[in-house]
């Protein structure tokens, strides 16, 4: 029995270099890497939001996620804002915020992988106000497991 793919429509910008589109560089890939459709220096200390020069539109009960690439990370490169969110109502070119972190800068071109793209799905969620129990074990946070 096969089973029925999801497909999210892809429009590329207007004006905006061509760039694949999103493709697993393995089959063991959890994500579709995205590539960037500028050349752009990255500097340290400031946020560039790099184009993709792509739009999404998801199916129904989908969204996608926008997350950084190891890669990069090595070289001091790092998605602000990570995981991302695109709603499956947002029109607009998606754009990933990247920083520098060492000093002076990182050049990004044109075609390089600046970012992962997941499909995800959207469950329908109620929220309902009442009492929520402590659990005793589980209070403090931010690494309270580790105490």
């Amino acid at each position: 029995m096969a089973v029925a793919r999801r497909v999210v429509h892809v429009e590329r910008v207007t004006g905006a270099p061509e760039v694949p589109l999103p493709s697993r560089a393995t089959s063991g890939s959890a994500g579709f890497d995205l590539a960037s459709a500028e050349s752009i220096e990255l500097r340290a200390g400031k946020v560039d939001l790099v184009r993709t020069g792509l739009k999404f539109r998801c199916p129904p009960g989908t969204f996608l996620e926008v997350r950084p690439r190891s890669g990069l990370s090595l070289r001091g490169v790092l998605m602000v804002n990570a995981p991302g969110t695109i709603d499956r109502d947002y029109s607009d070119e998606v754009r990933v915020p990247l920083t520098y972190l060492f000093e002076g800068s990182y050049r990004i071109a044109v075609g390089d992988r600046i970012g992962q793209v997941r499909i995800v799905a959207d469950r329908p969620t109620a929220f309902r106000e009442g009492t929520v129990p402590v659990v005793a074990s589980r209070r403090g946070g931010f690494g309270s497991t580790g105490r």
